[in-house]
């Protein structure tokens, strides 16, 4: 079952559309979906589907709202693609992540999820990267994210699980972008960086061509072992 509910800011200066998927029986945890630039639109609808039939209640929230309230652009029509270009030019992250807080303080509170992990694509990669060290998410994967060098001071304050999914031929996340990555992660015990050889940004998306089904599976079979295991209920 799905629906849109509304959820009120942080700071309650407004509230945002959030799309939720819910399984069929009592949640074993709460996972929040972070949208791409393209907005909450019909691929980050599926991947909130799949998490409520593999039993999690899933929830994405509309992160451009300040912006445009339910913005869905498709990355293959080349007009979209500029305008959501455009629009992450437009985004103010920090407050985002305020946003994506409040999702995570919803999903425990109102929805009663002991546990909540979040997972995030592109600029949501980035995000996730960014909940991971700023909010008190369970466990969190980001997909291609972009932009890691220039956050990995805050890399010290991750204190709960990160897996950050990497793309060798992402041409928004060149090779001296991933080596600085690694050299600064791969030491933190929390954080599991996974080299993908040969696949380009954007290769786990639900829909259109920029999917590579091989590549797709592997990671999202990581990202559901990584899942089962850090949200887990407290016995």
């Amino acid at each position: 079952m799905s629906e849109t509910v509304q959820i009120s800011t942080l700071d309650d200066d407004g509230q945002f559309d959030c799309y939720v998927a819910r399984p069929a029986k009592q949640p074993k945890a709460a996972i929040v979906v972070i949208q791409e630039i393209f907005g909450v639109n019909e691929g980050i609808r599926r991947k909130c589907d799949k998490l409520a039939e593999d039993g999690y209640l899933a929830l994405a929230p509309d992160l451009f709202w300040r912006l445009e309230r339910g913005i869905e652009l498709d990355p293959d029509v080349e007009p979209e693609f500029q305008r959501a270009l455009e629009l992450m030019g437009q985004f103010d992250q920090d407050r985002g992540i305020y946003d994506l807080e409040a999702a995570i303080k919803h999903a425990r509170g109102t929805e009663g999820c002991d546990k909540v992990g979040a997972v995030g694509y592109c600029l949501g990669g980035r995000l996730a990267y960014m909940v991971a060290a700023r909010t008190d998410s369970d466990a969190t994967v980001g997909y291609y994210a972009v932009g890691i060098d220039n956050l990995l001071r805050e890399k010290d304050a991750i204190a709960n699980p990160l897996m950050l999914h990497i793309p060798k031929q992402d041409d928004f996340v060149g090779p001296d972008v991933q080596q600085a990555m690694h050299e600064a992660l791969d030491p933190h015990p929390k954080v599991t960086l996974h080299d993908y050889e040969g696949l380009d940004h954007g290769f786990a998306t639900e829909f259109g061509k920029r999917r590579n089904e091989q590549g797709a599976q592997l990671a999202d079979t990581r990202t559901a072992e990584f899942f089962a295991r850090h949200l887990k209920p407290e016995s």
